[in-house]
């Protein structure tokens, strides 16, 4: 009975010094990252080309240039 508790306490040790030993990103990791980096991007876009942002910004720059220093 002892032998299988040394067994299964090496194997179990092995085993979690292998999951402790993460050099990088595995593929499917890489791939959801890649993906919510391109999603960040489309939304990102998509708030800076919106009317609101494109307003506001001429709107700033409409203001410093007709505003005459004092």
């Amino acid at each position: 009975m002892f032998h299988l508790y040394l067994r299964a306490t090496t194997f179990l040790g092995a085993r979690l010094r292998t999951l402790g030993n993460d050099r990088g990103m595995s593929t499917i990791e890489y791939a959801f990252g890649s993906l919510a980096a391109a999603a960040l991007a489309g939304v990102l876009y998509m708030v800076v080309n919106g009317n609101g942002v494109v307003s506001a910004i001429e709107g700033v720059i409409t203001d410093a240039l007709s505003n005459k220093p004092g």
